[in-house]
């Protein structure tokens, strides 16, 4: 099931959401705005849970993410790349390393807190992994040691411990269910 969000101006803070598929869903989004309020609230009023709301959810937590610029860095160069183009984090001697298709960067965080700041289709998959799940290409399962994960055009692969690799697989199957 797709949820397409067509917004029809009410008001300047009234809005109606329809659901197009073979049966429209309306609803009603209103936005409140007050001066007082410290932080930004979203609520969502319905009679029951459904596929429709879930996926609501999805969509506003992820649009609502808040992604710090990252400040990646090659020797003593300091380099800007967008999140989306990083495969893999992963800690090593030397610290922590950003991976793309072609290279790999120095980042000056720790792992706990790029989790904090990253969007949500990063996760972590091992205790030294945190890898972008809209780039996997591939999984190959091993029932006995850890799996591993390939990307599309490149040789960079990265382990998934056995512990992290049921959460995976559900992400994957969720991020597949949004389609």
């Amino acid at each position: 099931m797709h949820l397409t969000l067509i917004y029809l101006p009410l008001t300047s803070n009234l809005f109606t959401l329809v659901k197009e598929s073979d049966k429209n869903i309306n609803m009603k989004i209103r936005i409140e705005l007050d001066e007082g309020l410290e932080e930004q609230e979203i609520i969502i009023k319905a009679p029951s849970l459904t596929p429709e709301i879930s996926q609501l959810q999805s969509i506003i937590t992820e649009a609502t993410r808040a992604t710090k610029a990252l400040e990646f860095y090659k020797g003593d160069t300091r380099v800007y790349l967008s999140v989306e183009e990083i495969l893999f984090f992963e800690t090593d001697e030397k610290g922590i390393s950003a991976h793309t298709i072609d290279d790999s960067y120095e980042i000056r965080y720790k792992l706990y807190e790029l989790e904090q700041l990253l969007p949500a289709y990063f996760m972590r998959v091992s205790k030294s992994t945190i890898l972008n799940i809209k780039r996997i290409f591939a999984i190959d399962r091993n029932l006995y040691a850890s799996s591993v994960v390939s990307f599309r055009d490149t040789h960079k692969q990265v382990y998934v411990s056995r512990h992290y690799y049921k959460a995976l697989i559900e992400k994957m199957e969720e991020k597949r269910s949004l389609l």
